[in-house]
């Protein structure tokens, strides 16, 4: 995969599709745990099934883009949101995009949407966080148990440069005291794009409270529920969300 410098970090990156639509391009913004790689084959299928050129890369700490530096702290995903994701935009050139995230990548997709002072086309936010729920926490938990003692850190170890950066420097902070307080709804009126939001019956890290809430602070507001589907939609009901997504951004 190429590289490209944005911050001076350096990030990799992958472009699918084409871009003779005109249409503006879709960006997206892995999970916690993700990065380009663990996308799979989405990013193909996502552009695929809806004409758009689609930009997908793994954010400083994650698959083969540079490590972090220490910790994170409590606004880290502020920090990618209103300066990384800006440069990474910059860097490559991209204009009033389409975001495209799942759980943190959907949070940061929001911040920047509500926050970041820069044109964005639509958001489309999957498994979304905007508060802190103990029922995440308690899941998180045990994400930590099963890195311990179980076999969660070699299925992450192919999709990280660093597995032990990447997972550490996303449970450590979100089991942190002070990360219990974290919130961005006071950032979702300030969103100006519509945004859908999309949920799974099942999701083991966050209640349909989280969709709720941004239902009631953004404009222009679409939810889609999934049932049989846990925390990441596009891999338990890839179809049903590739649909509502190419209807959304038709």
């Amino acid at each position: 995969m190429p590289f490209v410098v944005a911050g001076e970090r350096r990030l990799e990156y992958a472009w699918y599709g084409s871009a003779d639509g005109g249409e503006p391009p879709i960006v997206m913004l892995h999970e916690g745990l993700g990065s380009l790689a663990l996308w799979r084959d989405f990013p193909h299928r996502l552009a695929e099934a809806t004409r758009r050129r689609t930009l997908a890369y793994s954010r400083i700490g994650y698959g083969a883009s540079d490590p972090v530096d220490g910790p994170r702290g409590v606004d880290f995903m502020h920090i990618e949101a209103l300066e990384a994701l800006p440069q990474l935009l910059d860097a490559l050139a991209v204009e009033q995009p389409v975001l495209f995230g799942h759980s943190d990548g959907g949070s940061i997709a929001l911040i920047h949407a509500g926050r970041g002072n820069r044109p964005v086309s639509a958001v489309i936010a999957l498994a979304p966080h905007v508060f802190v729920e103990s029922y995440g926490l308690e899941s998180i938990a045990g994400a930590r148990r099963a890195y311990l003692d179980g076999d969660l850190r070699a299925k992450l170890s192919r999709y990280h440069a660093d597995v032990d950066s990447a997972f550490w420097g996303w449970n450590d902070i979100w089991l942190h005291p002070d990360f219990v307080s974290w919130n961005i709804e006071a950032s979702l009126p300030d969103i100006a794009c519509p945004v859908l939001a999309i949920q799974g019956m099942d999701d083991e890290y966050g209640t349909m409270e989280q969709i709720d809430r941004i239902g009631r602070g953004v404009r222009d507001f679409h939810r889609l529920e999934l049932q049989h589907c846990g925390h990441s939609p596009h891999r338990d009901q890839p179809e049903a969300v590739l649909a509502a997504v190419a209807d959304f951004l038709a």
